[in-house]
């Protein structure tokens, strides 16, 4: 596999950047908007652009991981980015640290400079190989508005469908969230955003879920730039991994649209079918169609005939949610 260098400098804008109060324990530390994120946020996000390659210029996406305390990963890929023309298996990490407002992120073959949002790459001969842009990717499916027959849990205002659940900072939802309506087959569309979480890593870096009938539980996670497993976001913890990692960089708001076809069960209340999901991260389909044999771990439910709840998990994270609504099917 081929490496890159990536050496990042960065301009910041003139503005003043309000740095949260940390926690004793770092790992905790988390931010809710970009204006009280740390310098780091700034470095951290997407990029796309052409880069020479064998004498023939060909597309490639790079996303930039903040780690905390100026340490970074970085992960680019052949093609464009994770569901915007990345090829699928080709793909280049590399890590490093910020000194002096510059990041510098290591591999062979070649550097990059990132100023006013973009990045040149060289190689080790100083020869420019191409440039990428930084992007500010949106799901086609932000801010869809229900549809006739659509049963609205949570639309920035009231809570009457909620069981359990708290507004917070002008109209958002924090979880626990537990909607009063019960469903069986359904299309379910959410939003949202995951806190900007440096320090943390793995399980820890802004966790929620999302549970279907209180009972299958798509992973909600700030699992941006990782490799994409069943228990990082968009996973169906230990049944299947997403197909591609969609996660967008974190405080970014994001979608799951979700159809679900719920377990099937005789007379006597045996299972005779499966349920089956298929989903849509940020508009991009990464599970089409598949078998859940059993509920996961920390639902509200287990399996049964019953329809069962809208249930979103809080997992100790100030993950949040807006826009969130029902179509039952027939």
């Amino acid at each position: 596999m081929t490496r890159l260098c990536l050496s990042v400098a960065v301009v910041l804008c003139c503005c003043a950047v309000v740095v949260a109060e940390k926690p004793k324990n770092k790992a905790k530390t988390a931010y809710l908007s970009p204006e009280e994120a740390p310098v780091d946020f700034l470095y951290q996000g997407e990029y796309v652009g052409k880069i020479k390659l064998d004498g023939e210029l060909r597309p490639f996406g790079l996303q930039v991981i903040a780690l905390g305390d100026s340490r970074f990963d970085a992960v680019a890929y052949a093609g464009g980015l994770p569901g915007a023309g990345w090829n699928g298996y080709d793909k280049i990490e590399a890590s490093g640290s910020l000194k002096d407002g510059v990041l510098t992120l290591y591999a062979d073959d070649g550097y990059g400079v990132i100023k006013d949002g973009k990045v040149t790459i060289y190689n080790n001969s100083g020869e420019k190989l191409g440039e990428m842009k930084k992007v500010l990717r949106k799901s086609p499916t932000l801010g869809k508005k229900p549809p006739k027959g659509a049963v609205v849990i949570f639309d920035g205002t009231s809570t009457d469908r909620l069981a359990a659940g708290k507004v917070v900072e002008g109209g958002l939802l924090a979880p626990k969230i537990l909607s009063k309506d019960k469903f069986q087959d359904c299309h379910i569309h959410l939003e949202f955003r995951l806190a900007f979480m440096p320090y943390a890593r793995g399980q820890a870096r802004s966790n929620s879920g999302c549970y279907v009938q209180g009972r299958y539980e798509v992973q909600i996670l700030d699992s941006f730039g990782l490799e994409g497993k069943d228990n990082e976001c968009g996973g169906i913890y230990k049944v299947k991994a997403p197909d591609v990692n969609m996660c967008f960089p974190p405080l970014s708001w994001q979608t799951y649209d979700i159809d679900f076809k719920a377990a099937r069960y005789d007379e006597n209340g045996k299972k005779i079918a499966n349920a089956r999901i298929t989903v849509r991260h940020n508009g991009v389909l990464i599970h089409k169609d598949v078998e859940l044999p059993h509920a996961t771990p920390g639902g509200v439910l287990d399996e049964g005939p019953e329809p069962g709840p809208l249930y979103l998990q809080f997992h100790g994270d100030p993950v949040r949610f807006r826009n969130i609504w029902v179509v039952p099917k027939k």
